[in-house]
């Protein structure tokens, strides 16, 4: 499926192997400030399993005595989300639209498509993975012009 002339560049986003792009539509980033401490992740889990949410993906990190999660979850599990952490006393602390894209899973796809992106004056604030597949996860203050630059 690959044609001769991109032979050796990364292959994504239907350049050199027609992989699929990807954009999940109104997939939402949601910022949760835990304590950092054993069991705050699990908990996060828990909530959210029982709440019938699913965690499309996620990064955490600690600092200052505090773990920031960023929690991907589509549209129609956004406010069932928000409900769940507010009563487990995860209040929400951002949230916002993300767009996913779909990659393959080679050396070089992230330069590309964050190249593509760049050179459409797109500054990336957020990057992450998700589960299943290889898809990268982007926030910034213009999804828009993001999602146009990466479809042309």
């Amino acid at each position: 499926m690959g044609d001769v002339a991109g032979a050796g560049r990364p292959k994504f986003l239907g350049t050199a192997l027609d992989v699929p792009i990807y954009h999940q539509v109104m997939t939402y980033d949601v910022t949760v400030i835990l304590d950092d401490q054993p069991g705050e992740l699990a908990r996060l889990g828990e909530v959210t399993g029982a709440a019938g949410v699913n965690i499309d993906g996620f990064a955490a990190f600690t600092g200052e005595g505090k773990g920031v999660v960023h929690v991907l979850v589509a549209d129609e599990g956004l406010e069932i989300l928000r409900d769940a952490l507010t009563n487990a006393g995860m209040p929400v602390a951002d949230e916002r639209e993300v767009f996913v894209v779909s990659v393959a899973d080679e050396p070089g796809a992230l330069g590309e498509v964050a190249r593509r992106l760049a050179g459409a004056n797109v500054n990336i604030d957020l990057a992450y993975t998700t589960f299943g597949g290889v898809r990268l996860v982007f926030g910034t203050d213009d999804v828009r012009s993001a999602r146009e630059a990466l479809d042309s």
